[in-house]
């Protein structure tokens, strides 16, 4: 994991039995051959969550340098190289170690998740963040809060690895959207802490959030009786909206 552009995060996994790389998303392609050959690995292959150009953009550059496959939904096509297209239910490997594709569309219509069981870790993209959610910029609530239940459904110990640093930001909104959360207050003051002295929020683990992330939370009845919405997409849309303009 690595930081670049502004607020993203860069992350490249690496197997040590076949020697391949992947690098999940290329915000910028430059730094993840930098960050490569600083730990002399060879970037095989790229697993592209959505079509945004902070985390496709450097796909060409690093297809030049190293000829590796990139995957990634259909969305991606027409936009920046890609090989394979993938699609919720298939899966992706890197050497042995196997990941499975969920569909987690609403920040974007294509946006997927790649689900490593094995490892008990998850490439998020902008889908779910700590403390937060991307902004809906082309799907539905009702849309973007199914692709929430998908990742609700993974193991509690689940670490997820979200693409930017907006921890500080989201927790400020999730005080203003679950005030009587003790877990919550607790998260943050954590948070703040390790803001203060530049440190990284990022993974989170699916655990905390259940417990702590008003947008996963828009089923819970506090959360509903608070922000209204007679069904748990209804809330979590007043609950996007009320963030859009916090």
């Amino acid at each position: 994991q690595f930081a670049c552009l502004s607020d993203n995060y860069g992350f490249l996994i690496h197997d040590t039995d076949s020697h391949e790389t992947v690098a999940v998303d290329t915000p910028d392609g430059k730094q993840y051959l930098l960050e490569a050959d600083m730990k002399g690995w060879k970037i095989t292959q790229i697993w592209n969550t959505h079509w945004h150009p902070d985390h496709a953009g450097g796909n060409a550059i690093i297809k030049e340098a190293s000829g590796c496959t990139i995957t990634g939904p259909a969305e991606i096509e027409g936009k920046f190289p890609v090989d394979r297209i993938i699609a919720h239910g298939d899966t992706v490997n890197l050497g042995e170690v196997e990941a499975k594709v969920f569909d987690v569309s609403g920040h974007t219509n294509g946006h997927v998740a790649f689900h490593i069981p094995s490892a008990d870790i998850a490439f998020v993209g902008d889908a779910v963040f700590a403390l937060g959610c991307g902004r809906m910029f082309e799907g539905t609530p009702g849309q973007f809060w199914d692709s929430l239940n998908r990742i609700k459904a993974w193991p509690p110990e689940t670490l997820l690895y979200c693409a930017h640093e907006y921890t500080a930001s989201n927790a400020k909104f999730a005080l203003h959207a679950d005030p009587d959360n003790v877990a919550l207050k607790v998260y943050a003051d954590e948070i703040a802490a390790k803001r203060a002295k530049d440190e990284w929020t990022v993974p989170t683990t699916l655990r905390r959030e259940l417990a702590t992330n008003p947008f996963l939370r828009a089923d819970d009845p506090a959360i509903m009786a608070h922000w209204g919405g007679s069904v748990p997409s209804e809330t979590f849309a007043a609950l996007r909206a009320a963030k859009d303009n916090f």
